[in-house]
């Protein structure tokens, strides 16, 4: 392009590239992107100009090129695919009347923070620093799937998508990216699916105080993310799933103070994920469903309060579980789920107790679990399992075992001391005692030589034979109960 072409406006912008200098088209800090479709000619550049500074720009000696351009109105498409660009790209607050073509290509920064676009195309882009698009107002997609960054991608309070619409394509685009320290996202407001499939970073990932709207569809779909560290989403607030099936976060993932919402389908799904820690403290009640099945945690900390009505838990495992809260306060969640009884979150929520020496809180999570299993048995199976249940809590409760007994010891003691039974044999018979009568009905493997002296008559006769039966009854289900929880330890 020949010098004469240029404009003013583009001249000023020729002459600062090779010694790297900025052009600030700004008539004040306060000025609105947004509104740059009316600005004139004075700030208006081609792209193709932009294009050709570039790729093939003129540089001074001892200086280092650069694009820095604030305040610009950009029109044409920056059409930069495939190419080779060596110097840093700096074009802040601007308004691009089109999407910037960067796909495939090789850039040493690119920075867009506080412009406003109609779209990024940038995939497979290969970046030796940062790229920003910091508070940037981008209505269109942002396709950075497949880039490959040195430096971090800052998007930091940047508004992408239009409001009230949830387009088809996802509006962030990272999937199987790779990014060379971290995503910083903090404030970011998406209209639509942000999509991190397959992506990895290798310290962490930021969306506090994000804001992700895909009500009845995706808001955040990381499947398969691998972060470095963290994962850091605390006050999230998402309307539709978050899905990070298979994720892999070896620290945290922080949801504090988040709002999760899609009522009638999953809220959040981390299925088969692996996380170091699930921080969902002070966070409101989940409004959809939960998918944790198969995931591995290290720690979980959920506050019984923010479980929602549905979970699926199924193959969960986690070695600590905060806040330690009784056992009654965790066991309702266990019957959310909707595959029904599944003994596995039982034996999980058992283990976590142990781990922390409550063996209290441990033994009332067995016999819940217990009692949900009756519920899925036939009937004579659950005759049997209540008749354990009441007599020694299915071995979970030996004092219950000791209180029965000891009303029928005193009920038998009062009665045949009140009416004493006649003698088989009086002349050869011991002499009687109430107490050791009524111990050789109830206690089948101990004979004092009572019972088989003495003979009741009419209805005391059946009160000696509930007796008996009562104790070989009390006697099998305390041991068959007992031999249970031995069997578990």
């Amino acid at each position: 392009m020949e010098i004469m072409e240029l404009t003013p406006a583009e001249r000023r912008v020729r002459d600062a590239f090779p010694l790297g200098e900025g052009v600030d088209f700004r008539a004040g800090d306060d000025e609105d992107p947004a509104d740059g479709a009316a600005w004139g000619p004075e700030r208006t550049l081609r792209a193709q100009v932009l294009r050709e500074l570039l790729l093939g720009g003129p540089v001074r000696e001892g200086r280092v090129a650069g694009l820095k351009v604030t305040g610009a109105r950009i029109t044409g498409r920056l059409d930069l695919k495939y190419g080779a660009v060596a110097h840093p790209v700096r074009l802040r607050h601007c308004h691009f009347e089109q999407a910037p073509d960067l796909y495939g290509a090789q850039v040493v920064v690119l920075v867009l923070s506080d412009s406003v676009l109609p779209g990024l195309t940038a995939g497979n882009v290969r970046a030796e620093g940062v790229v920003r698009i910091t508070c940037c107002r981008i209505t269109g997609p942002v396709r950075l799937q497949g880039a490959k960054l040195a430096g971090a991608l800052f998007a930091n309070g940047a508004h992408l998508g239009r409001p009230g619409e949830v387009p088809e394509e996802a509006v962030l685009q990272l999937g199987h990216a790779e990014v060379g320290t971290d995503v910083w996202a903090r404030g970011l407001v998406a209209h639509g699916e942000v999509h991190l499939n397959g992506a990895g970073v290798r310290n962490q990932v930021n969306l506090n105080d994000a804001e992700l709207n895909a009500p009845g569809q995706t808001a955040l779909h990381a499947e398969v993310l691998t972060v470095g560290t963290d994962l850091h989403a605390m006050r999230l607030r998402a309307r539709g799933r978050v899905n990070l099936s298979g994720a892999r976060i070896p620290r945290q993932l922080n949801l504090a103070y988040a709002r999760l919402s899609n009522p009638g389908g999953q809220a959040l799904r981390a299925s088969s994920s692996a996380v170091g820690e699930l921080w969902l403290r002070d966070a409101a009640p989940i409004e959809g469903a939960v998918n944790l099945r198969r995931a591995q945690l290290d720690l979980l900390h959920v506050p019984p309060e923010v479980w929602p009505r549905q979970v699926q838990l199924d193959g969960l495992s986690y070695r600590l579980l905060t806040p330690h809260l009784p056992a009654e306060r965790r066991l309702p969640l266990l019957e959310r789920d909707g595959d029904g009884y599944l003994p596995h979150p039982y034996e999980q929520l058992t283990t976590a107790y142990r781990a922390v020496g409550d063996d209290a809180a441990a033994r009332t999570v067995q016999l819940a679990k217990l009692r949900r299993h009756r519920r899925t048995l036939p009937p004579y199976a659950r005759l049997w399992g209540l008749l354990q249940d009441a007599a020694v809590g299915y071995g979970f409760r030996p004092m219950r075992a000791a209180g029965w007994l000891l009303l029928l010891l005193c009920t038998g003691t009062l009665v045949f001391a009140l009416h004493r039974p006649p003698a088989l044999k009086p002349s050869e018979a011991p002499a009687f005692n109430p107490l050791f009568y009524t111990l050789d009905l109830l206690l089948p493997i101990i004979d004092f030589g009572q019972e088989g002296a003495y003979a009741p008559r009419g209805w005391y006769q059946w009160l000696s034979y509930l007796l008996i039966v009562t104790g070989w009854v009390l006697a099998t289900t305390i041991a068959a109960g007992v031999s249970r929880s031995l069997s578990r330890q």
